[in-house]
């Protein structure tokens, strides 16, 4: 069952109508928190309703806490008390005694009572959720109210339990809020249609793997992580994928959290961290002084292209071996840092700007190392205005540790989209075409070129995909005969229409005031202007 397009739109409608002043880069984590936690209280009362049997939870909680606290943590490693449920919120409302401090301290029980194996994935999740904030209302009573229309409304879009609704709900709303928040979507969202480009191109050929391990540097919201594990053949199978990522944005990772969660996704799969991709290795890196790093069969990110960073003293991180990126550019530090974790027959993709292909000095010398190492697998253009937040065209690396050939496929998508009213979309027949075009990895006419080494060596190692994709098409010959034609018929009318403008000037009343204006004109159109 999917989520249908007339009542994502409905979804989504409801939603403005309920949104009053907050912005929506800020709203969505109300939203999307309180869509949370109906999701994990109806999770939770699923297995109380299948374990219990009848029984009721107040009572086995009233008879000894603790052990019913560790009875729920054991199995879904979080512990919502009696009365704090959502349908307990609900049922509140409708009997008039619902209160802001309902729902805040049932909010702070939760984080409490999370066991300390699931901390990395429940604690803190719903810190965004600031239901102190004056922009909910002047007082706790408009504040409470604010909240009851929120209760409201994730109850009437009755979320389904299945992940893959709910899932398809969340990513809708992810993207229509990221369309709404201007710059700051960058920060949680890449758009599916290039998420799904980069998925089928690292699970190629692998789809059938009983295990997979995924690693998203620059996570985001997550999508990246769900879109290629969707293409697994084991994907939801407890156990079978891992899920690894970091972000930097406190707010971004427990979006990502959520979204994992929402997709069905147990929390003793996801390993995801609050941090500093550049300045700190992954926490496993390096022990007692020995580098024993983390590798991962896939690697995908679309880091913030072209930050600044702090590239003071990183001759010696293992990560940078084939050089420093400078401290102006972090998009090579984020390509090398993922590189660096990928298995020995793992793949990656990135996404980065144009202008790591050709910028020279230390990026040189980087994309030169790379290159003579056999790292770089392909180059893919994407069309510009596709992503939220930026206007400018990127395009997809792919990378792999250990490739047999030396030579880089290079695909000029740039031209295949859809034109919509402020963006670009990859249409389907787009997406299958770069996909297509990369498994065959052949020639296309003026969308597809395998470069040998010797060809990227002449170039100096200069990247640039029109070096390699020649997409100019000639215009067609000029015909000589019909410009002059119409040059000659162009004139025929000059000369008949100024000659109905004579004729209407000889027809007005003249004074001795418009004599000279008058005069001036009939001579003009009589000839003076034509020879």
């Amino acid at each position: 069952m999917a989520l249908t397009a007339d009542r994502q739109a409905l979804i989504w409608k409801t939603l403005n109508e309920t949104r009053g002043k907050i912005e929506p880069s800020e709203y969505k984590n109300y939203i999307f928190g309180i869509m949370f936690y109906k999701f994990l209280s109806e999770k939770a009362q699923l297995w109380l309703d299948e374990m219990l049997r009848g029984e009721k939870w107040a009572d086995i909680w009233a008879q000894d806490p603790e052990k019913a606290k560790n009875f729920m943590q054991s199995r879904l490693g979080y512990v919502i008390e009696p009365g704090d449920m959502f349908s307990d919120w609900k049922e509140a409302i409708n009997t008039d005694k619902f209160n802001i401090m309902m729902a805040k301290d049932a909010l702070t029980r939760f984080d409490n009572g999370v066991s300390p194996e699931a901390k990395s994935d429940y604690a803190g999740i719903f810190s965004d959720i600031d239901l102190g904030s004056s922009r909910l209302g002047a007082n706790a009573q408009t504040r409470a109210a604010t909240m009851m229309d929120w209760i409201n409304l994730m109850d009437e879009i009755e979320l389904d339990t299945d992940a893959d609704v709910l899932g398809d709900l969340y990513e809708y709303l992810i993207g229509m809020f990221a369309a709404n928040s201007g710059a700051k979507a960058g920060e949680f969202y890449t758009p599916h249609q290039v998420s799904d480009i980069m998925a089928r191109i690292l699970t190629a050929g692998r789809e059938n793997q009983e295990t997979y391990t995924l690693y998203d540097p620059t996570m985001g919201s997550g999508s990246l992580l769900i879109t290629t594990a969707s293409y697994m053949k084991n994907a939801g199978v407890q156990g079978a994928i891992k899920y690894y990522g970091q972000e930097l944005i406190t707010t971004t990772y427990n979006l990502a959290r959520m979204n994992l969660m929402m997709h069905g996704v147990e929390y003793n799969d996801i390993n995801l961290r609050n941090s500093d991709t550049l300045a700190g290795d992954w926490p496993d890196g390096t022990v007692d002084g020995v580098d024993s790093p983390r590798m991962f069969d896939a690697v995908m990110a679309n880091p913030p292209y072209s930050q600044k960073w702090d590239s003071e003293n990183r001759e010696d991180d293992p990560r940078f071996k084939f050089g420093v990126a400078p401290k102006g550019k972090a998009d090579y530090a984020f390509l090398l840092h993922g590189l660096y974790h990928l298995n020995n027959n793992g793949r990656m993709a990135i996404v980065l700007p144009h202008g790591i292909l050709f910028r020279g000095a230390a990026e040189g010398r980087i994309r030169q190392a790379l290159l003579e190492n056999r790292n770089i697998s392909a180059v893919i253009g994407l069309p510009a205005n596709i992503f939220t937040n930026t206007s400018i065209p990127t395009i997809i690396m792919v990378l792999e540790k250990n490739r047999a050939t030396d030579d880089v496929l290079f695909i000029d998508a740039s031209k295949g989209f859809e034109k919509q009213k402020n963006s670009n979309k990859l249409r389907q027949e787009d997406i299958e075409k770069i996909v297509d075009t990369y498994l065959k990895r052949e020639d296309v006419e003026k969308y597809a070129h395998v470069a040998t080494m010797d060809e990227i060596r002449e170039n100096d190692f200069n990247l640039n995909i029109p070096r390699y994709v020649d997409t100019f098409e000639e215009e067609e010959p000029i015909d000589l005969v019909k410009v002059n034609q119409d040059i000659v018929s162009v004139e025929a009318d000059i000369k008949k229409e100024e000659a109905e403008l004579l004729e209407l000037v000889n027809q007005l009343a003249v004074n001795d005031d418009s004599k000279a204006v008058i005069d001036s004109l009939k001579n003009l159109l009589s000839g003076g202007s034509h020879e």
